[in-house]
């Protein structure tokens, strides 16, 4: 007869959980009342799966959690790498590219999901928080500027979004042409553009300028008009628009 997976007693390759009460470990917990009535270590004990030598699954996530200070966003702005290291350095050991890869890809994937949320509501797009919220996710983690189009109807609603370039960004480097071609092609009236910067400086640059310049002067020229152009960073974000420079 085929065995079926027990959800209680030991989590796989781990040693079992003692002293923790069946109702208080996670995935039973999950089955019987769901995702949400679960604490922040206790998805990430359901995302690891097992523990370390001498600590169980939800020690090591609690103690996880502790060192930043309950902020998954804290994690989610790492990559693999710097996320181990950044454990190490302040005492948690075990947690291996595996395991971090999992933890990133699980928190990653929550971040779409809210993302995705909003688009499908067709809320209008009407400050630069919300566009900033929207596009933050495609910024996470990242060592190295992109820059990113979203397209809007005339009512700031969401049609799709295109990354332009990644790179060391330039006034040349940016393509004019493809983010006007692409507005062209899914009927946009509105684009607002994005770029990050790594370094956790949110303030334009004079290239900066430059670029945003030719953006508004092209689609000027084809009814169409440049929204904002929003600078994203760790520290926050930088909207042209709320600053009256376009």
């Amino acid at each position: 007869m085929k065995q079926t997976e027990k959800t209680s007693g030991t989590y796989p390759g781990s040693s079992r959980l003692s002293g923790v009460a069946d109702e208080d470990k996670p995935r039973e917990k999950a089955l019987r009342h769901g995702m949400s009535s679960l604490k922040s270590h206790e998805l990430l004990a359901i995302i690891f799966g097992t523990g370390t030598k001498g600590r169980n699954v939800i020690e090591m996530s609690r103690e996880l959690m502790h060192i930043y200070d309950g902020h998954l966003s804290r994690i989610a702005e790492k990559s693999a790498d710097d996320f181990i290291a950044y454990n190490q350095d302040h005492g948690v050991y075990g947690i291996g590219r595996a395991k971090a890869l999992c933890l990133l890809a699980g928190i990653q994937l929550g971040l779409r999901a809210a993302e995705d949320a909003k688009l499908i509501k067709r809320e209008p797009i009407i400050t630069s928080v919300i566009a900033a919220d929207i596009m933050r996710p495609e910024f996470n983690g990242l060592d190295h500027e992109e820059f990113w189009a979203l397209y809007l109807t005339n009512r700031a609603e969401y049609i799709t979004k295109e990354r332009i370039c990644s790179g060391t960004l330039t006034a040349t480097a940016v393509d004019v042409q493809k983010i006007i071609r692409k507005a062209l092609m899914c009927q946009a009236t509105r684009i607002i553009v994005f770029h990050n910067h790594p370094s956790g400086n949110n303030r334009p640059s004079i290239n900066d300028d430059s670029i945003t310049r030719k953006i508004k002067n092209a689609a000027e020229l084809m009814d169409m008009s440049l929204t904002d152009h929003i600078i994203i960073s760790s520290t926050g974000h930088y909207s042209y628009a709320d600053e009256g420079r376009l």
